[in-house]
């Protein structure tokens, strides 16, 4: 089975299935994601990997946001340390450009970054580097079973 169908699996019981886009351009970064979609980067809900003490974490934000690692380390008790490129899609299940908060490999944790509440809907990957879904921010953690919302970010808005 494909990234992007175990997706669709995974979102048919929410009736999402039929919502998952598909591109034929690449989504694999904010800049292209919001072209492709014709949207706003801001609302591209990029999702970035982490090494936690825990494990392995997903952390999804606005297009915007950067990790701020004051925040990152109040939170999880360690300085941020992103997976590397060859790292990614084995132990997140999917490839870089298109990591996604749902259906990720066994034992990913999934946190949902308050920047993303800003937005009525936003536009996270389907698992492949030329896919998305719009969802609304309520609607993505409901989704994402036993993710949690945190707030380890900084934006440009917030910055002023």
């Amino acid at each position: 089975m494909t990234a992007i169908d175990r997706v669709r699996e995974y979102l048919a019981p929410y009736g999402l299935k039929d919502g998952v886009m598909e591109f034929t351009v690449s989504s694999a970064t904010v800049a292209l994601a919001a072209v492709a979609l014709g949207t706003e980067e801001e609302r591209i809900a990029k999702t970035l990997s982490f090494h936690t003490k825990e494990g392995i974490a997903l952390i999804v934000m606005a297009g915007d946001a950067k990790i701020d690692n004051h925040k990152y380390k109040e939170r999880f008790a360690t300085k941020a340390k992103m997976l590397t490129f060859e790292e990614v899609e084995p132990l997140t299940g999917y490839p870089v450009g298109g990591v996604c908060p749902f259906a990720p490999a066994e034992g990913v944790k999934v946190y949902l970054d308050v920047s993303l509440r800003r937005f009525e809907t936003v536009f996270p990957a389907c698992g492949t580097p030329a896919s998305a879904v719009e969802i609304t921010p309520d609607r993505l953690a409901a989704v994402c079973e036993g993710c949690e919302w945190i707030d380890v970010t900084k934006t440009a808005e917030a910055n002023g």
